[in-house]
């Protein structure tokens, strides 16, 4: 096992860093489990938009982690605290699913079919061309816009299928109009934890899989950076970057807390 420092805040990755799909990722669950006997609640750091808290929350107890609500930051969940934050009382546009939906009430967000402030795009199964009609010309009147994250695309049991990234670049492409991005590789779900949590950057650390996303938004935000070599992000491959993680291993079972 490798020990560096002691963290306060421990920010794990979900889909390849937790989980795969329906399958849990080698020694997470044990993972957290020793987190939680030295009395440590990590956070759970999703661009997944679409599933709300709750059914997040019940995922992961599927591969027996007990994990609280609150401590669950997805890309929905930012965006609505962002909103909230940076834009009190303003009304929001949005074309997402229930994980959105429930965000946006959650922080007490006004929903409104036209004349909005924010135009937010999350993943949405059931887009229609109305739905992108209507964000287009709320945008080109003058509303702010936002979007749960870039991912161009999301793997199923059928293949990769169109991500909410390509949703927003259809958006942007009509109206010229580029938004501002909420998930990884953005700072803004780590941002939102600190701001709530009142944690010094030099008590959190970032853990993840995936380079681009996981390990970019730590090292943007200015925090460690663990690696682990369970999903996207090879080690090999990681190794070669300019920017490095803090700390690099095989899986969660090589971290002593």
């Amino acid at each position: 096992m490798e020990t560096r420092k002691r963290y306060r805040a421990y920010c794990l990755d979900l889909d390849g860093t937790i989980y795969r799909g329906s399958e849990v990722v080698e020694e997470a669950a044990e993972f957290v489990e020793r987190l939680q006997q030295q009395e440590i609640e990590p956070f759970y750091i999703t661009n997944n938009a679409s599933m709300t808290q709750q059914q997040l929350k019940d995922k992961l107890a599927g591969f027996g982690i007990i994990a609280k609500k609150e401590q669950i930051m997805s890309s929905a969940i930012a965006a609505a605290k962002y909103i909230k934050r940076w834009y009190p009382g303003k009304t929001v546009y949005m074309i997402g699913s229930d994980g959105l939906d429930q965000a946006l009430h959650q922080e007490g967000l006004e929903r409104v079919q036209e004349d909005a402030d924010i135009v937010l795009i999350g993943l949405d199964k059931s887009l229609t061309y109305d739905k992108l009609a209507t964000a287009c010309l709320e945008l080109r009147k003058g509303a702010v816009f936002l979007s749960t994250n870039k991912d161009l695309a999301f793997p199923s049991e059928k293949g990769f299928l169109p991500g909410n990234g390509a949703i927003t670049r259809l958006v942007s492409a009509s109206t010229g109009i580029e938004p501002v991005f909420i998930g990884k590789p953005e700072i803004h779900m780590l941002e939102a934890i600190q701001h709530e949590s009142r944690f010094e950057k030099n008590d959190m650390v970032m853990i993840g899989d995936n380079y681009d996303t996981d390990i970019q938004a730590g090292i943007r935000f200015g925090i460690d950076t663990i690696h682990v070599n369970t999903g996207v992000s090879s080690k090999a491959l990681v190794a070669e970057k300019e920017q490095l993680p803090t700390h690099m291993i095989e899986n969660l079972g090589h971290w002593k807390i």
